[in-house]
């Protein structure tokens, strides 16, 4: 299983993961980084695991955005009406990369968990 070392906030860590996901576990990481990052400039006395969480809880909360606005077009009750009609083949690849991503923040989370960070 590869090794894939990335930096959140000026800390090294070293996460296992599948084989191809290493340039994506690299992206996440950038993304939580520039989250965690734009934290300690607002609190900079914050922990290393009060930042972690803070991030995670905005992710969390792209994600569930995400996920309602989906909602909201499956159902026709768009909160504003889009440029042009998503077919449903959009539709289900949305939902199809939306589910994928999800999974993928689980599985980052769980290893960074196991990793006791």
């Amino acid at each position: 299983m590869p090794q894939v070392s990335i930096t959140i906030n000026g800390h090294n860590y070293s996460i296992a993961c599948d084989p191809g996901e290493e340039d994506r576990i690299r992206q996440l990481a950038r993304s939580i980084d520039s989250k965690v990052v734009g934290f300690t400039k607002d609190a900079p006395q914050a922990g290393e695991a009060r930042l972690l969480v803070l991030g995670a809880l905005l992710l969390a909360d792209e994600l569930a955005e995400a996920k309602e606005s989906l909602r909201r077009a499956r159902s026709g009750g768009h909160a504003a009406a889009p440029a042009s009609p998503v077919s449903e083949e959009d539709e289900a690849l949305l939902a199809a990369g939306i589910e994928k991503l999800a999974e993928r923040i689980e599985t980052v989370a769980a290893r960074l968990e196991a990793a006791h960070i």
